[in-house]
């Protein structure tokens, strides 16, 4: 009996396609807003005007003029939408800086006429110090907090805003210690994870 020898073609190797990254709602919002979409502003000031606010807020220190400047910020925002630049920098970073910006204006147009001339600069280079890049980054931060849930950020904020260790927050809010701890680390995973979707 004759045998006979098959020869089977070479196995391709088969190429699957990278799975997409998921687009996060930030970089969607970006984008929407760099191409002037139906309803792109409305959903940017949905995310973020509250963070503006607070932040003018606190540095303008008056509502009336915080409310103002606001508008002012959210104007910028739509009219220079398309020199939105993601590679440069998250969304609420640029926005944020819009908002600096504004409020360096407003507090330098308070700055009453000096009588020394040398105290007018430094009234003024002192305000702006409060409206410095720290302040942005610190709104900024707590704007990320927020969308975390209740127990993590009021842990998280408890430890770099309060500055109290682990211990003294598990004794003041009487939570065992290593329940703060992976409650802890588990916040700020979320935390890095949303600060890398952010950018």
């Amino acid at each position: 009996m004759q045998s006979y020898a098959i020869e089977l073609p070479a196995r391709r190797a088969v190429r699957t396609p990278p799975i997409p990254r998921p687009v996060s709602t930030a970089s969607l919002l970006g984008q929407n807003l760099r191409e002037r979409r139906h309803g792109a502003l409305e959903a940017v000031y949905e995310e973020f005007s509250r963070t503006t606010f607070g932040y003018l807020l606190a540095t303008l220190r008056d509502r009336s003029t915080a409310e103002d400047v606001q508008q002012e910020v959210f104007t910028e925002v739509w009219t220079r939408a398309e020199s939105y630049d993601p590679s440069r920098g998250s969304l609420g970073a640029w926005i944020m800086t819009i908002a600096r910006s504004r409020a360096i204006d407003t507090l330098r147009k308070r700055v009453p006429e000096p009588r020394d001339l040398h105290s007018g600069p430094e009234i003024v280079d002192a305000a702006a110090e409060d409206a410095g890049p720290e302040a942005v980054d610190r709104w900024m931060t707590g704007h990320l907090l927020s969308k975390l849930p209740e127990r993590e950020r009021a842990l998280l904020r408890m430890r770099f805003y309060s500055d109290m260790s682990q211990s003294q927050i598990a004794e003041a809010t009487g939570i065992p210690l290593g329940t703060v701890k992976m409650q802890m680390v588990s916040g700020l995973r979320r935390l890095r994870e949303l600060l890398e979707e952010d950018q």
